[in-house]
C-alpha cells in the first residue's frame, strides 16, 4: 500500500508539474534578423530552423527568403538593405584604414540604416499592423535597439541573439558586467592580458564606445522606434532595461576568453556549425580529395569582397600562391580573377563549413570573422587571419596568442609577408596541434549548443518570460549600481562630521583668542 501511495504522489507531482510549466511545443516565436551580412543570418536560421522542426510556428523577418521554406516557417521578406549598405561603404576593404571615432560611428550608422529599413518595409509594417499575437520575440541584437518596439508592441517576453558575441548593446540589455581591466573592447585587437598601457586603451575605447552609443545613437534609434510603433508605448530606454529576458551569444569561452555573465547571458557558440558534414558538390569532392599536397582556403567571408582588393595586394598573393605546391581555392566574387595560377581555384561561393570539415584542408586564410573563426576550431583548421573592421581584430589578437594562428594586418600584406606567414604554418606542426587541442575543448560540452539554445528558448516560453532570471541591477541607476552613493556616503559623512568638528573647535579658539586680545588691549 505504502508502494501505491508513492507512485500516486511522484504522478501527481509530475501531473502538477506539467500543468505548471505547460506545454511548449506549437508556440507561435516572431524572429527579427534583419542584418544584410548572411552570416549574421546563419547564425540566426540554424535556430529558427530547429524551431521549426520541433513543432513551433516560427516567422522570420530576414533579408534572405526561403526558396523552399519548411514546414511552420513563414518568411517576412526584407531584401534590399544590402544595396543601401554599400552605398554607405562601397568598398569593406577601406575600413582598415579608419581610425577608432570613424570606426564605431560608420559601424552604429549601419545599424541605424537596418533598423529603420527593416521598420519601414512595407512588409513589416502590415505585420505591425495585423492583429497576430506571438509567445516569443527572438530578435538579433546588433546596434537596432528600435527593435525593442516589436516585444512592448506583441506583449511578448523577448530572447536576444548576439551573432556578435558580448558587447556594449548587449551587456547593457541584462545588466552583464564587464570589467575593463581584462575584458577588452572587440575592436580592440587586445587579449584578456593587457599590459598597463592596453589597459588605459581598453578603457578610453569602452568610453568613447559608450558615449557615442548613448549620445549619437541611442536618439537616432529612439526616434525610429517612436515612429514606428503605435502608441501608447514606454520610453525606449524603459525596453532597454526591462524587455529582455534571455541573451543568447555566438561565443564560447573555449574559443575566447573567460569573463563574467548573468545567468541569463548563455553562451551558445558554433550552433551553425554541422556536426556531420553535408555530402559536397562531386566537383569540389574531387578537388579536395586529389590534392597530393594538402589545401588552402581563403575566403574573406560573406560581406568582404575578395574581388575589391587593390590590384598590387591581389597580385602579391597570386604570386606567393602560384609558388605553392598546395591547391587553394579562392572565394572570389567575379567570374575571371586576371593572371590565375593554375593550382589557384575560384568560386563565388563555397561551402565553406563542409570544405573546413575535410582532412586534406591544412590552413584557412580568413578576415577573422567569428563565424569563420568558430568554424576552423571546430574543425581544427590553423589560420591566418586579415583583420579589416570589427571584431575581426581581436578574433586574430586571440588566435596569435593561443597559438593556432598568425595575424597579418590589411596594410602589411606583401609578397613576403604572407609567404612568411604560410610557411610559417605548413612548417610548423605546433600550429596544427594547438588547433586540435581547441577543437577538442570545444567540443568538450555536456550538450551540442543548439540543443542548448532551443532549450533556453522553450525554458523563457515554459516560465512566462523568466521574470525571475532578471538581474535587480536593471532597476539601478548608474550611481547606484557602481555603488557610488555609498562610497560618497561612507567617505563623505565622516570627512563632513570632522570638518564641522575641526571649524567648531578652531571657531571656538579663534573666539576665545579674540577675546582676550581684546581685553588686553583695554588694559
Amino acid at each position: 500500500m505504502r508502494i501505491d501511495w508513492t507512485i500516486t504522489v511522484a504522478l501527481l507531482a509530475m501531473l502538477y508539474a506539467a500543468n505548471i510549466l505547460g506545454p511548449v511545443e506549437g508556440a507561435k516565436i516572431l524572429t527579427i534578423f534583419p542584418t544584410s551580412a548572411r552570416s549574421h543570418y546563419i547564425v540566426g536560421s540554424a535556430l529558427t530552423k530547429e524551431l521549426a522542426r520541433r513543432g513551433h510556428e516560427v516567422t522570420v523577418i530576414n533579408p534572405f527568403p526561403q526558396k523552399k521554406p519548411l514546414k511552420n516557417y513563414r518568411d517576412i521578406d526584407v531584401s534590399g538593405s544590402a544595396d543601401i549598405v554599400k552605398d554607405l561603404v562601397p568598398n569593406l576593404f577601406e575600413m582598415a584604414d579608419l581610425g577608432v571615432w570613424e570606426s564605431i560611428t560608420l559601424t552604429n550608422k549601419f545599424g541605424q540604416i537596418l533598423a529603420n529599413y527593416t521598420l519601414q518595409h512595407p512588409n513589416v509594417k502590415k505585420l505591425i499592423q495585423s492583429n497576430e499575437k506571438f509567445d516569443l520575440i527572438i530578435m538579433e541584437s546588433f546596434l537596432n535597439d528600435a527593435h525593442l518596439g516589436f516585444v512592448h508592441h506583441f506583449k511578448a517576453p523577448c530572447v536576444v541573439l548576439s551573432t556578435f558575441g558580448a558587447s556594449r548593446w548587449t551587456n547593457e540589455l541584462v545588466g552583464t558586467p564587464s570589467p575593463i581591466s581584462y575584458v577588452p573592447h572587440p575592436f580592440l585587437s587586445f587579449t584578456d592580458r593587457m599590459s598597463f598601457v592596453q589597459r588605459i586603451g581598453n578603457m578610453l575605447m569602452t568610453i568613447m564606445d559608450s558615449v557615442l552609443g548613448h549620445v549619437l545613437d541611442f536618439p537616432v534609434q529612439s526616434a525610429m522606434y517612436e515612429a514606428a510603433f503605435p502608441d501608447p508605448k514606454p520610453p525606449l530606454e524603459h525596453l532597454r532595461r526591462h524587455a529582455v529576458s534571455l541573451v543568447l551569444l555566438n561565443n564560447h569561452f573555449s574559443l575566447s576568453y573567460p569573463r563574467p555573465y548573468v545567468p541569463n547571458m548563455i553562451e551558445v557558440g558554433g550552433m551553425h556549425v554541422n556536426r556531420k558534414p553535408n555530402p559536397l558538390p562531386e566537383d569540389i569532392q574531387k578537388i579536395l580529395d586529389n590534392a597530393p599536397n594538402g589545401v588552402i582556403y581563403f575566403s574573406m567571408g560573406s560581406n568582404i569582397q575578395s574581388s575589391q582588393l587593390p590590384v598590387e595586394k591581389r597580385e602579391a598573393i597570386l604570386r606567393v600562391f602560384a609558388k605553392l605546391k598546395q591547391t587553394v581555392l579562392w572565394k572570389w566574387e567575379d567570374e575571371t580573377l586576371p593572371n590565375r595560377p593554375a593550382n589557384v581555384i575560384v568560386k563565388a561561393w563555397w561551402p565553406q563549413d563542409d570544405i573546413l570539415a575535410h582532412p586534406n584542408v591544412r590552413l584557412f586564410i580568413t578576415h577573422g570573422g567569428l563565424l569563420s573563426t568558430t568554424e576552423s576550431m571546430y574543425h581544427g583548421v590553423p589560420v591566418i587571419g586579415i583583420p579589416v573592421f570589427g571584431d575581426q581584430y581581436l578574433n586574430m589578437a586571440k588566435a596569435e596568442r593561443t597559438g593556432f594562428g598568425l595575424l597579418l594586418p590589411y596594410q602589411e600584406i606583401s609578397e613576403e609577408r604572407l609567404a612568411r606567414a604560410i610557411n610559417q604554418i605548413l612548417g610548423d606542426s605546433k600550429f596544427k596541434t594547438m588547433a586540435q587541442s581547441i577543437s577538442a575543448r570545444y567540443r568538450d560540452q555536456p550538450q551540442e549548443p543548439l540543443d542548448l539554445a532551443v532549450y533556453w528558448v522553450e525554458y523563457v516560453i515554459r516560465h512566462r518570460g523568466a521574470v525571475h532570471l532578471k538581474s535587480a541591477g536593471q532597476e539601478l541607476g548608474f550611481l547606484q549600481y557602481h555603488a557610488i552613493d555609498v562610497i560618497v556616503t561612507l567617505v563623505g559623512v565622516p570627512v563632513l562630521f570632522f570638518y564641522l568638528l575641526f571649524k567648531l573647535l578652531c571657531g571656538g579658539r579663534s573666539k576665545k583668542n579674540a577675546s582676550l586680545n581684546a581685553k588686553k588691549k583695554r588694559n
